[in-house]
């Protein structure tokens, strides 16, 4: 980057891996502005105290100019971390959007940007003949059955475990669930050659084949489960044709799967149900019923209520979830991102003080 970059370059740092490249680049006399987005979540101060190298951490996330996180909540505890644990930072102002700290003679704004997707992408794609076709074959395989589908890595923050035993407790509660949804999750392999992610696997395999072999009857099976990747049609299709998306991790950056089954619920007959815990629900918490994924019997509560929503309040919220995502899109927020590279005109003023 150093070799490559020249002075008028605005230099774009992604996610966790190189929080620390910022500090690498200035001792390599690198005098371009720096930005840094965190993708995931950032920790409360107490878990960051547990962190053996949390003010290398800290110090080395302070030599961008701007960083941006995916949620007030997140912003607030990086704010949290640097003013207790670093000495020297200042705060010079907050803002709605973003809070200026003076370090070391210099000024650094720190923000929440939720990031989004191409939505009009997704939703033209969705209407495409390809898509049109593979939802109306899945359709016709689950005739008569609503479905609730899962999208997710396998990663022990997504909370497929907890969503399966959820599902487990609505058919259990609520028997006229039972021969009239399914439940279909797709499992992406990831890490596979990692201990505890090959023990998750073997984890969702029993737990799957336990409550299929439980609650499963001729002609209808509970739980779909496909640990595979699809391609981009087969995956839309899955948008299209499920009447519930279960999108409940037990932490997440923001989630842009729930912000894809929006856009692609192109007939407006999905309902999203929605953690607590991703970020995506700052934004989207209204249209969506929100639940604790680790409450397996609320969130149990919420399938029978997505299951039994009248057609009309599906309708306006999920018009009222595509508005919000289609307005908050992926090109708004790279826009409203490299906006924010530059400083107001009393922050160097004010960092003299």
């Amino acid at each position: 980057m150093a070799q490559v970059s020249d002075p008028g370059d605005f230099i774009w740092v992604h996610d966790y891996q190189l929080a620390m490249v910022a500090e690498h680049l200035r001792k390599m006399d690198i005098r371009q502005p720096l930005a840094f987005f965190l993708h995931i979540p950032f920790p409360s101060p107490d878990l960051l105290r547990r962190l053996p190298w949390n003010r290398e951490l800290l110090r080395a996330l302070l030599e961008y100019d701007l960083i941006g996180f995916q949620t007030l909540r997140d912003r607030r505890n990086f704010t949290s971390g640097i003013t207790s644990m670093i000495p020297g930072v200042r705060i010079l102002s907050r803002h709605r959007y973003y809070t200026l700290f003076a370090y070391n003679n210099r000024i650094v704004k720190v923000g929440h940007f939720p990031i989004s997707i191409d939505f009009a992408a997704f939703d033209k794609q969705a209407r495409s003949k390809d898509v049109s076709e593979a939802a109306w074959y899945m359709r016709e395989h689950f005739e008569g059955r609503e479905l609730a589908l899962g999208v997710d890595r396998l990663d022990y923050t997504k909370g497929i475990p907890e969503r399966f035993l959820a599902f487990e407790r609505a058919l259990e509660k609520y028997p006229d669930l039972r021969q009239k949804v399914s439940l279909i999750q797709v499992v992406v392999p990831s890490r596979t050659l990692v201990p505890e992610y090959q023990t998750l696997k073997e984890e969702l395999d029993g737990l799957a084949g336990r409550i299929n072999g439980r609650f499963g009857e001729p002609g209808w099976i509970p739980i779909h489960y496909l640990y595979r990747s699809l391609d981009t049609t087969q995956l839309l299709a899955y948008y299209r044709t499920s009447e519930i998306a279960l999108i409940t991790p037990l932490r997440d950056g923001m989630n842009l799967v729930a912000k894809e089954y929006c856009a692609c619920s192109v007939d407006l007959n999905g309902v999203l149900i929605l953690s607590e815990f991703a970020g995506a629900a700052d934004q989207l918490g209204q249209g969506a019923i929100t639940v604790n994924p680790y409450d397996i019997e609320k969130t149990a509560d919420a399938i029978y209520l997505a299951f039994t929503m009248p057609p009309e309040e599906r309708q306006q919220r999920m018009q009222m979830l595509r508005g919000k995502i289609r307005r908050n899109n992926v090109h708004r927020w790279v826009n409203w991102f490299l906006a924010e590279k530059s400083l107001p005109e009393e922050s160097a003023e004010m960092s003299r003080k």
